[in-house]
């Protein structure tokens, strides 16, 4: 089975907008229960991270603005969330989620964090409802404590890894990929190690090309021993905030292009959810559930 982290589910109330796209944090563990593609005992419920890790990553100065929400009011709108001390204990869990499942990948091959995917938060500033990076404390925490040496993160979300650009622009133990609406917010992008801007209406045929001709020959080439994978599903053609047309079918084909080679290379993977915002909840849930579903069939 497969190592998944429970979403620790924000109760904290939050305006209508925001209410809908957090549903899926709820259905999508009944989901893989329901289908017998985890069982109780694969879950585990994070602890909150420890702020040796979060510091190690993210500015002292920030992070204590958080915890005491003391940010400025211009920096909180750029986060998007309201802030309260709710959600910051859900971001640390998440953040601990993400460094229980590089572990648990260690062990098994593949782990999950149900939540995850906060790209947009930088060193020292959150953006686009991402406060914490949870991918790069877990990057940062394999390094240190070396379990890995070298790093390779594949973010396909249809939005830009901007935030985790940022962090590890300097680090050559760290290759950041970032496959993007060109168009996409951020509208100012950072600089990834690679980075692939796709034009407004890119769908299946181009998508998978891309993919699958780019992931083995950078696997090849820079040799990693862990990577992570962020597997927005906001590259649908449904999604209400991407621009792109990739099909459901694309989608979960491009999950298996992911998986399978980390499974032919033996690279130990953690994968974080990112986003999906398609109108019909059903459709996100499907589209997430398909990379659980490729996983269990490939690594079970």
């Amino acid at each position: 089975m497969l190592p998944i982290a429970f979403h620790p589910i924000y109760k904290h109330p939050l305006p209508e907008g925001h209410k809908f796209p957090m549903l899926k944090y709820e259905l999508l563990p009944q989901q893989l229960l329901l289908e017998g593609i985890a069982e109780e005992e694969d879950f585990f419920e994070p602890e909150i991270a420890d702020l040796t890790s979060i510091y190690a990553v993210h500015e002292k100065k920030y992070v204590d603005d958080l915890l005491n929400l003391t940010l400025d009011p211009k920096a909180v709108r750029k986060i998007g969330f309201p802030l309260s001390a709710e959600l910051i204990e859900r971001e640390m869990r998440i953040a601990q989620g993400t460094i229980i499942g590089c572990e648990k990948a260690l062990q098994n091959g593949v782990a999950f964090n149900i939540a995850g995917g906060t790209h947009h938060a930088f060193t020292d500033r959150g953006e686009g409802f991402c406060m914490l990076n949870d991918q790069a404390i877990g990057a940062n925490y394999l390094l240190e404590n070396k379990l890995a040496s070298k790093i390779l993160i594949i973010d396909l979300d249809v939005h830009q890894g901007n935030g985790t650009a940022e962090i590890f622009q300097n680090n050559p133990r760290v290759f950041t990929f970032s496959v993007h609406g060109k168009t996409n917010y951020p509208f100012k992008k950072e600089t990834s190690d690679l980075d692939i801007p796709l034009l407004t209406g890119t769908g299946d045929q181009e998508y998978l090309r891309i993919i699958s001709e780019i992931v083995p020959k950078l696997i090849n080439r820079e040799k990693p021993d862990f990577i992570f994978y962020l597997s927005g599903v906001d590259i649908l053609e449904t999604d209400k905030l991407g621009n792109l047309n990739v099909s459901l079918e694309g989608c979960k084909t491009r999950d298996e292009i992911v998986f399978s080679n980390c499974k032919k290379f033996e690279i130990p993977v953690q994968c974080s959810m990112g986003g999906g915002y398609s109108p019909e909840i059903k459709t996100i849930i499907n589209a997430h559930t398909n990379t659980y579903r490729v996983a269990a069939d490939l690594y079970s």
